[in-house]
């Protein structure tokens, strides 16, 4: 497919549009945004589930920059909009693995456009903006639709070009169906792998990467590993179980490249494991999991699971601990903490208090103030528990992993 060049009005101003205009728009996009993602999804169910894998993430941000630089490129024409393109790229490539058509995206960004213009006639009912403006508005949204289609078909037609001479190329289409579709329609997925001569395994397991990912990498991977790197997550599914060969071949053929590996799972939970591998990436960027060049899932359950929900264990920590609330806060943390070791250790005072550089007699009188604000919770199995997991996963969050 030959390249598609741009319109005439990439980087041009949005005339007549005056800037103070944007002052209007900006604080109506996170609201503009959900609506435009609930009705896009409602209209194209296929970007719900797309929004829920695996470039989830890279698809909101692709739609937030897109909104966010229309109103940019209003308040200043010069304003450079080189991210939203590289993502809007992404769609494209993402449309071309997918196998779809791009009159479907296409679709999704004119009813975008729509509920866009939508709230801004609202928004000139009540500001009293002029009809004149709102229609040269209008007229500046249907052309930046124009140039969004445009710069979308570079990135899906080098997918296409790619896809009709590479193996390769149905391989990543392969591999993101399959981190894509649940339940794996069985009929599509036999098709695919034998068009990417590619047998496919009843269990595997992912890595997720660091980006960007160096382009050596694919040199030194088994023949069966399929990999998509040229994405903002970089991901590899490797067939089978984790062997000590499996793990020298990705240890080699990752060399300086910091990676996650998952755990391995059936061929139809492929997602969950380079969601657990993106997640521990994520812990070790909070400082929660030492760093290494690679790490393993297998090796950080506990924490994964202590950390999988943050918001809900503060919910927990604040209903099991709302007796102490009351008290000075030094001396609630200083409760809370000798309460965590306590509870976790099943240790006696005196070792409690070496691990918390106190006298043993301090702890005592520590846990008898505990009894007296906790004492029901504490008796009771469920409460010690809940307390139990919620310590252990705040203090996760604040002093690192403790496996």
């Amino acid at each position: 497919m030959p390249a598609i060049a741009r319109p005439s009005v990439l980087g041009e101003p949005l005339d007549p549009l005056p800037k103070k205009f944007a002052a209007f728009m900006r604080p109506l996009l996170p609201g503009l945004l959900n609506e435009i993602r609930t009705e896009v999804t409602r209209s194209y169910p296929v970007y719900g589930r797309l929004l829920n894998g695996p470039d989830g993430d890279a698809i909101r941000q692709g739609v937030e920059q897109a909104l966010t630089a229309f109103v940019d490129r209003v308040a200043d024409p010069s304003s450079s909009s080189e991210l939203r393109d590289e993502l809007l790229r992404r769609f494209g490539r993402v449309e071309a693995y997918e196998g779809r058509d791009l009159e479907v995206l296409q679709g999704a960004y004119r009813l975008g456009a729509r509920i866009a213009l939508r709230r801004a006639k609202t928004l000139g009912r009540q500001y009293s903006l002029s009809p004149s403006l709102i229609l040269a508005f209008a007229d500046a949204l249907f052309a930046y639709v124009e140039e969004l289609e445009a710069i979308t078909r570079e990135g899906y037609a080098e997918v296409r070009e790619r896809a009709a001479s590479e193996e390769s190329a149905l391989r990543r289409q392969l591999l993101h169906f399959l981190l894509a579709a649940s339940p794996l329609p069985r009929t599509a997925v036999s098709e695919l792998c034998k068009a990417a001569a590619w047998e496919l395994p009843r269990s595997c397991f992912l890595v997720a990467l660091r980006s960007p990912a160096p382009e050596h990498i694919q040199a030194g991977l088994d023949r069966d590993v399929l990999a998509d790197l040229d994405i903002p997550q970089p991901h590899l599914l490797v067939p089978g179980d984790l062997t000590p060969a499996r793990l020298d071949m990705i240890g080699t053929a990752l060399a300086g490249t910091r990676a996650a590996v998952g755990l391995t799972v059936p061929i139809t939970q492929a997602a969950d494991s380079v969601r657990w591998a993106r997640r521990v990436l994520q812990l070790v960027d909070d400082d929660v999991i030492p760093d290494a060049p690679l790490v393993r899932c297998e090796d950080h359950l506990t924490t994964l699971w202590l950390l999988s929900d943050s918001a809900l264990v503060d919910r927990i920590a604040a209903r099991e601990l709302a007796p102490l609330d009351e008290l000075p806060a030094r001396r609630r943390d200083r409760l809370v903490e000798t309460l965590r070791v306590h509870v976790s250790t099943r240790a006696p005072a005196e070792q409690v208090g070496e691990m918390l550089g106190v006298h043993a007699q301090t702890v005592r009188y520590r846990l008898r103030t505990l009894d007296t604000y906790l004492g029901d919770r504490l008796a009771d199995p469920e409460h010690r528990f809940a307390i139990e997991v919620a310590l252990r996963s705040l203090h996760l969050r604040g002093h690192g992993d403790a496996e």
